[in-house]
């Protein structure tokens, strides 16, 4: 089987894009997704993302882990998804999509996506950690120097603990620079290791800030390992709306597979 991909980047969260409108892709066979996300024996990857028809919006997304599950929500594979899309022509320079945690809006322009995520009401805060869900999970740790941190061996310790442990978490670790920017290193659960960025890692990291008083501006520069992102939001009542996330998303190659 020859296997047609596209593979695009946001701030160093890498995918493979299929254009699945035809419905072609096997999509139940996990093994498949695995290896094609494999970087020495496949294309590759964080993630394998689905672009397929819809009747209502301009296109569906469907979101694989590089272990092979389905999963929730990506917020750099939803802007690397409307990128994929202007380039398939099924956009133009705005957009409106589902993704598995409900409908999103987009605007591309010159490379950069800037994506609607969902909204947030729901923030606990913990002695010494924040959770919330931005589209995935997310456990929040502050940290004075991020850096520092040996974010695969906590990370894995935290996603698999306690609340945790029946579906785990993505686990982000957040050094405040000053009061409109922030560093997010993030282990991620289905990659199963730290990624070079994480856009619903990042937005969690937003929010939980401000939620908590650590950080006062509603619009917020981000650094990840991969690149430069930045989370923008309003609050009403005690629900974040109209949340934000924007940052460059690129094109890498295009090219078919024997499988």
């Amino acid at each position: 089987m020859e296997i047609h991909f596209y593979k695009y980047q946001g701030t160093g969260n890498d995918f493979v894009m299929i254009d699945n409108r035809t419905q072609f892709f096997p999509k139940n066979n996990h093994s498949l997704i695995r290896q094609l996300c494999d970087r020495r024996f496949g294309v590759g990857a964080d993630g394998l993302i689905l672009l397929e028809n819809a009747d209502d919006v301009d296109f569906n997304m469907v979101y694989f882990n590089a272990d092979g599950t389905e999963s929730t929500m990506c917020g750099n594979g939803g802007r690397c998804l409307v990128a994929f899309a202007n380039q398939l022509d099924i956009i133009d320079s705005n957009a409106t999509f589902n993704a598995s945690d409900g409908l999103h809006h987009a605007t591309f322009n010159n490379g950069v996506v800037s994506l609607q995520m969902i909204d947030v009401a729901k923030i606990e805060t913990h002695e010494k950690h924040f959770f919330l869900n931005t589209g995935s999970p997310h456990h929040i740790e502050i940290v004075d120097k991020v850096n520092q941190v040996n974010v695969k061996k906590k990370g894995a310790k935290i996603r698999n603990g306690g609340p945790y442990s029946d579906e785990g978490t993505n686990v982000n670790f957040v050094e405040i620079v000053d009061d409109h920017s922030i560093k997010v290193r993030t282990y991620e659960r289905g990659i199963e290791d730290e990624t070079l960025s994480c856009g619903t890692g990042v937005t969690a990291a937003v929010i939980a800030t401000f939620n908590a008083g650590i950080t006062t501006a509603k619009k917020i520069d981000i650094e990840a390992l991969g690149g430069k992102l930045s989370v923008s939001f309003e609050k009403e009542n005690e629900t974040y709306k109209n949340i934000f996330l924007t940052g460059p998303a690129n094109f890498v190659f295009e090219a078919s597979i024997e499988i």
